[in-house]
């Protein structure tokens, strides 16, 4: 068997015959016995912390799914045409890509990326809209800010997305969409966003309060606390401010969207533990909404089976928008 330099030894032993299995939630480098630190969050030293906010120590095949979701991203564009990219905002990068269905006054679909705050397009996604399309749904992709081109602040991202969700709602019919069937997905720091989008105080702006009818997000962070306390803290200028506005978690009282929460089992421990807190609370405060979890897929794995009618992520956003899979 041949791997790469991105393929931990551990990884090829658990994929090869008779190979001794690794655990799931096991970084590459946690596999050799090291001095474990004082505690900085739950039972996690600095280092560990660390690893659980870096992708790449648990899902070191990044780089290979990433070219795979960006060669299908093509495919998908010369099946189903390119989209229609239309400004939601002032600034060059707020632009939506609209993935349109062939019927009109159809349900929407509103697709946020991930990338760490730093990275991705939105045209590196268009892998995702093919089954929406095809199943009879609108599909938008948007683009907005990174973090380090807003000088380390959370705060514009988040400000552009639900600008870009206000713009969808209110010019749905111009594209063929139904308005009052808007839907929400995500995937990663995009689920962050997501999750700050579906406990926006939206009356505020005069819109409704269901302004989405459902939103899946998928391997997401729902409060900022832990997150701070890792190196991500090294290019997000965290303040007390931020971490208590833009953790959903916090404000669950101004949910009114039925949520599905989904985290795969190779994730890292923190991501697979957001998930599991944030549907625990919003259980508890007794709001609609799902588990979901994705056996034997990591974190960019998992983002691939919303691409797919019969995936994990698929089948339960056209589950959860009422729409049947395209023959």
């Amino acid at each position: 068997m041949q791997y790469d330099d991105n393929t931990t030894r551990g990884a090829v032993l658990a994929a090869a015959p008779g190979g001794v299995a690794v655990a799931a939630s096991t970084p590459a480098r946690a596999q050799q016995p090291r001095a474990k630190g004082p505690l900085v969050w739950l039972d996690m030293d600095q280092q560990a912390l660390d690893d659980a906010y870096d992708q790449i120590v648990y899902a070191p095949n990044r780089e290979q799914v990433t070219k795979r979701r960006i060669a299908n991203s093509e495919r998908a564009r010369a099946a189903i045409g390119a989209p229609e990219r239309v400004a939601y905002g002032p600034t060059e990068i707020e632009k939506l890509d609209i993935y349109r269905t062939r019927q009109a006054n159809e349900p929407v679909n509103i697709f946020i990326h991930g990338g760490a705050w730093r990275a991705n397009r939105a045209a590196d996604y268009a892998c995702l809209a093919e089954p929406f399309v095809r199943a009879g749904a609108h599909f938008v992709i948007l683009d907005f800010t990174n973090v380090d081109d807003a000088g380390g602040s959370l705060f514009p991202m988040v400000e552009q997305v639900r600008r870009a969700v206000g713009w969808v709602y209110k010019n749905a019919r111009s594209f063929g969409g139904d308005g009052e069937r808007l839907y929400l997905s995500s995937h990663s720091s995009g689920s962050h966003i997501g999750g700050c989008v579906v406990t926006h105080d939206w009356p505020k702006e005069g819109l409704p309060v269901d302004i989405l009818k459902g939103a899946t997000l998928g391997s997401g962070m729902y409060d900022l606390k832990p997150v701070r306390l890792s190196k991500r803290s090294k290019y997000v200028k965290f303040t007390d401010e931020m971490e208590a506005a833009l953790s959903a978690q916090r404000h669950i009282d101004k949910l009114n969207t039925a949520l599905i929460l989904a985290h795969g089992t190779y994730e890292t421990p923190e991501f697979q533990r957001q998930t599991r807190d944030f549907y625990a609370a919003v259980k508890a405060a007794g709001k609609p909404v799902e588990l979901i979890i994705g056996e034997a897929y990591n974190h960019f794995e998992m983002l691939e089976t919303l691409a797919n009618p019969s995936g994990v992520l698929g089948r339960a956003v056209l589950a959860q928008m009422r729409l049947a899979a395209a023959a």
